[in-house]
């Protein structure tokens, strides 16, 4: 089964008096475990796209499917307890909370939405943190980590709950050259461990020089992908 289909999927959204056609009747789908990257101009529909495979958003037309799930059938509750059982984000700015510690960052999703038992937990948090080697800086805080220090603890984040899902938004776009190779390079390897789809919104050569499945958007509309979107194997 493939883990995100969309079929026929087309979001509008009211902008004053004008309708503004973000997706126009798109239908791909992602297989599991595939580093799959949305890429396009600014205004393409790549952020919608992720809005929608997060359960962020919901379709005007057509269906989307997450995990077996179809989204368009969530209430707001429902698709908050999804997210927190499937789904990982990512974000350009790392969205970490400045007030804990790196330990206490990743370890927030296990604390705000499962009952997860605290020598679960911390074993949980260990794990990734080693993963992602940033161990050795768990009682620090956000500020005194360097841009790519943070993005390790954003993957770690989004991995503990071992999700079957990471949505990635332009995560290499704050980070210099190296540091964002690096970052693509442990998203990869992190793939790999624990068999995680990673879905990104690039702008970034890295990013889609790795990606085993590529879809282009433009206006709203794929252009190009596997098949106009019919999904692909990953290697």
């Amino acid at each position: 089964m493939e883990i995100v289909t969309f079929e026929g999927v087309s979001k509008t959204y009211r902008m004053g008096e004008v309708d503004v056609a973000a997706l126009d009747h798109v239908s791909l789908s992602i297989p599991p475990g595939a580093f799959t990257a949305f890429v396009g101009p600014s205004g393409s529909g790549k952020t919608t796209t992720l809005n929608l495979i997060g359960c962020l958003d919901r379709p005007s037309e057509g269906s989307v499917t997450v995990a077996g799930r179809a989204i368009g059938s969530m209430g707001r509750r429902e698709s908050a307890a999804f997210r927190g059982e499937h789904l990982g984000f990512v974000f350009q700015d790392f969205n970490l909370l400045p007030v804990l510690t790196v330990y206490e960052n990743v370890e927030y999703p296990l604390l705000m939405i499962r009952d997860v038992p605290k020598g679960q937990r911390r074993g949980a948090v260990e794990h990734v943190l080693a993963a992602v080697g940033m161990e050795d800086q768990a009682d620090k805080y956000p500020a005194q980590l360097s841009g790519g220090q943070k993005q390790r603890v954003a993957i770690a984040r989004a991995l503990v709950g071992k999700p079957a899902l990471v949505l990635a938004d332009e995560p290499t776009a704050n980070l210099d050259g190296a540091t964002a190779q690096r970052v693509v390079e442990l998203m990869k390897r992190m793939r790999d461990e624990f068999g995680t789809t990673f879905v990104f919104s690039t702008h970034d050569p890295r990013i889609m020089d790795q990606a085993e499945v590529t879809f282009h958007l433009q206006d709203g509309r794929l252009t190009e992908g596997p098949a106009i979107g019919k999904g692909a194997d990953h290697a």
